[in-house]
């Protein structure tokens, strides 16, 4: 339980893909952190690609970037729609400034993009957004899980159980 009274924030929005968003939040609440979803609007259900629900605790203004010690993005059809939200870019930017842990998944790297936080970084994603995080600034490797600094990403679901370790020993590191 080392991350006892540590809270991570896990962006929501309609279809996620469903083991993206619950595999790492399963796994960092087993390290003791509480993962609380981030969406739109503060009670708004989401259903996920295969229609699983995830209720949102807080919308994307409610989020403290001071307050919290590492970021989820899930992946899916959700990057997309998350990418669009000036509150999720400016957190993303903050959390990156800041130096916490960013965990990006599968598409979830279009987040990051729009975000402007992948120049000169060391980056992985599913294969059919690599030209995009190569467009933007990124070095793209096809590996399960690479880590550079606070960013953590991964390219699928076959790679969860890597890329949940290595965001919730991120989020250790962190802590000292």
């Amino acid at each position: 339980m080392s991350l006892q009274n540590q809270t991570v924030i896990c962006l929501l929005d309609d279809e996620f893909e469903d083991l993206e968003l619950w595999y790492p939040v399963y796994r960092v609440r087993e390290a003791g952190a509480t993962v609380l979803y981030a969406g739109p609007e503060k009670g708004k259900t989401h259903i996920g690609k295969y229609g699983v629900p995830a209720v949102a605790d807080l919308s994307f203004d409610e989020v403290n970037s001071e307050e919290i010690i590492g970021l989820l993005v899930p992946g899916g059809w959700a990057p997309d729609k998350l990418r669009r939200y000036p509150k999720v870019l400016s957190l993303v930017q903050e959390l990156n400034a800041a130096d916490k842990p960013i965990g990006q998944i599968c598409h979830a790297g279009w987040v990051l993009i729009s975000a402007k936080i992948l120049e000169g970084r060391q980056v992985t994603s599913t294969p059919g957004i690599r030209d995009d995080m190569e467009n933007a600034g990124a070095t793209w490797h096809d590996e399960a899980v690479v880590v550079d600094g606070n960013l953590i990403s991964a390219r699928r679901p076959p790679d969860l159980p890597p890329y949940a370790k290595a965001f919730v020993d991120a989020l250790e590191q962190r802590m000292g």
